[in-house]
């Protein structure tokens, strides 16, 4: 609860309201014809809850909760492209340089096509390429960009901040997700992405610091995850199991 206060008095001491980003139908109809596939059901009724919170001037808080594979993502994406059509600019964190990389590789060509001025800023970005990033983000000409802790360093700074969404937010302190909602002249809309709450996220939702949406129907075509807990004396069967998938063309992660 202490947080939780701490993070109210936060976005009050911010000057000024959150940047409006009202509802364009067809600029609405023209981000979901990027996407490469339709939304899911509680995909749709999520854009919908957040194209109500950016049509407000009280910041967004919004926590979107769903298991991997329910496309918390593409929910993701169409905020970031609504903050840069309607004359504002994004943040997206995400806690390693690994998954930021993999959202700027999915996402940049589809902010391309949409004409977003969208860069990536991690702790591998060149001292140059570094400078010129900042000034476009402190400009107002760079609308987007997705990184990782880098996002937190005081250098980073926005002209018109609209929205802010955080990835895994349950692996950045509160100090972190209040530094990122202080990079604009305005609170931003936040919207934080995880598919397991702790139990202080649970807690400012039950309090109303945090309005909830969930994503429990998986996309067509996706299959459900099957998830077995084996003995160390099984090992061996893992590795050759493994072994198996890889030699037909497929993909493993081991942990």
């Amino acid at each position: 609860m202490v947080e939780g206060l701490v993070e109210r008095r936060a976005r009050e001491d911010v000057s000024g309201h959150a940047l409006r980003v009202e509802r364009d139908q067809a600029q609405h109809e023209a981000t979901l014809s990027l996407l490469p596939f339709s939304l899911t059901g509680d995909q749709e009724r999520v854009v919908e809850e957040l194209c109500s919170d950016l049509n407000r001037s009280s910041p967004m808080r919004r926590l979107l909760q769903g298991d991997v594979g329910t496309g918390k993502t593409a929910v993701a994406f169409y905020a970031l492209v609504a903050a840069a059509k309607g004359g504002g600019q994004a943040l997206m964190a995400a806690p390693t340089e690994l998954l930021a990389e993999q959202h700027f590789s999915v996402l940049s060509p589809l902010f391309k096509e949409a004409g977003i001025k969208c860069q990536l800023l991690t702790g591998s970005t060149s001292g140059r390429e570094r400078s010129a990033l900042l000034r476009k983000l402190a400009s107002g000409e760079l609308q987007v960009v997705i990184g990782t802790h880098a996002l937190f360093s005081d250098k980073v700074q926005c002209d018109r901040l609209a929205v802010a969404v955080i990835d895994e937010q349950h692996r950045f302190g509160v100090g972190q997700r209040l530094m990122l909602a202080s990079k604009g002249r305005r609170a931003p809309h936040v919207l934080a992405m995880t598919a397991t709450p702790i139990p202080r996220t649970l807690t400012l939702a039950q309090y109303g610091e945090l309005d909830v949406s969930k994503l429990d129907e998986l996309p067509t075509g996706r299959q459900a995850i099957d998830t077995r807990v084996v003995g160390m004396d099984r090992l061996p069967e893992v590795v050759e199991a493994v072994g198996r998938h890889l030699a037909s063309g497929q993909q493993a992660y081991w942990v």
